[in-house]
């Protein structure tokens, strides 16, 4: 069960190094807040849960004089179309700014909806939900193929297509490995594919 307080970060998304300084998209916790439910109704948007570290009154305002958390990141969750979504940010340095620039963010993607782009907007959708570890991963980050598979990078395909079978087993969720390994090892058959002939 997804809580308001403290902040539930969704699992495997990444995080800002540095937030941003921007005076420009400060407004006070509670206008953000209504202008993120309001977006979100009007995308018909429900259950809608925003999760931050600040901790809120009964009246779903934050205590008065109260600091700046260390982790100013906002997550809101919510079900669109029968599906569980989450748009996260902590790209700025106030849980204000980063409540607003969801706001924004909702705001544009019924926008999009509104100018014939649906499909557009659906395709963001998907990209909102919680990821796997393995699809958020930068190719600057990632492993080579042949890392993954545990071959030499000049190993024949009969050899690559066999270390591949032998991985995708070990690492088959069915069989207690982790998704996120068992889709790097496809990912890194399909790198394979295209290196070697």
């Amino acid at each position: 069960m997804t809580q308001a307080f403290p902040l539930q970060w969704p699992e495997h998304w990444p995080r800002t190094k540095t937030p941003i300084r921007h005076g420009s998209m400060s407004r006070r916790f509670g206008t953000n807040r209504d202008e993120v439910l309001r977006q979100l109704d009007l995308l018909k948007a429900r259950h809608v849960v925003i999760s931050s570290n600040i901790e809120l009154r009964r009246d779903g305002l934050p205590y008065a004089k109260r600091p700046q958390p260390d982790d100013r990141g906002v997550a809101v969750y919510f079900v669109l179309n029968g599906e569980q979504q989450c748009i996260p940010c902590d790209k700025w340095d106030t849980v204000e700014q980063n409540l607003r620039a969801i706001a924004l963010t909702v705001e544009a993607l019924r926008g999009l909806e509104r100018w014939g782009a649906k499909e557009m907007v659906n395709a963001a959708f998907r990209g909102f939900k919680a990821l796997p570890a393995e699809a958020i991963v930068t190719p600057y980050t990632a492993k080579p193929w042949h890392e993954v598979l545990e071959v030499s990078p000049t190993a024949s395909i009969e050899t690559i297509r066999a270390a591949y079978r032998s991985m995708l087993h070990r690492h088959h969720p069915d069989k207690g490995g982790s998704e996120a390994d068992f889709l790097a090892v496809q990912r890194a058959w399909d790198q394979a594919q295209k290196v070697v002939s």
